[in-house]
């Protein structure tokens, strides 16, 4: 009778298809997200009056007062105030 041997295969191998895993999905997924969070925190300290600004819900006005965690922005008929995190992008001012 001939039996068949199990190779249990290189540990080289199964080390380098996991490293190459981990690679791809940081230079995919954890990467992007970091640079974007950076990006957001930067907007977000850098909110001056009078800025055009959308929010993470698309609205969209002008800032009128910043405070630590929140800002009040100015609408068309009245005023909100919503947290810093909310705001998604400052808008060009058109004029």
């Amino acid at each position: 009778m001939i039996f068949a041997q199990e190779s249990a295969g290189s540990p080289i191998f199964t080390w380098l298809v996991l490293g190459g895993f981990l690679l791809f999905f940081y230079f995919l997924l954890i990467r992007p997200q970091r640079k974007r969070a950076r990006q957001q925190q930067e907007l977000v300290a850098n909110l001056n009056l009078g800025d055009q600004v959308q929010t993470i819900g698309g609205i969209m006005g002008q800032v009128r007062s910043v405070e630590e965690d929140s800002v009040v922005i100015e609408l068309e008929y009245g005023s909100i105030r919503i947290a810093k995190r909310a705001i998604a992008s400052k808008q060009a001012v058109e004029g």
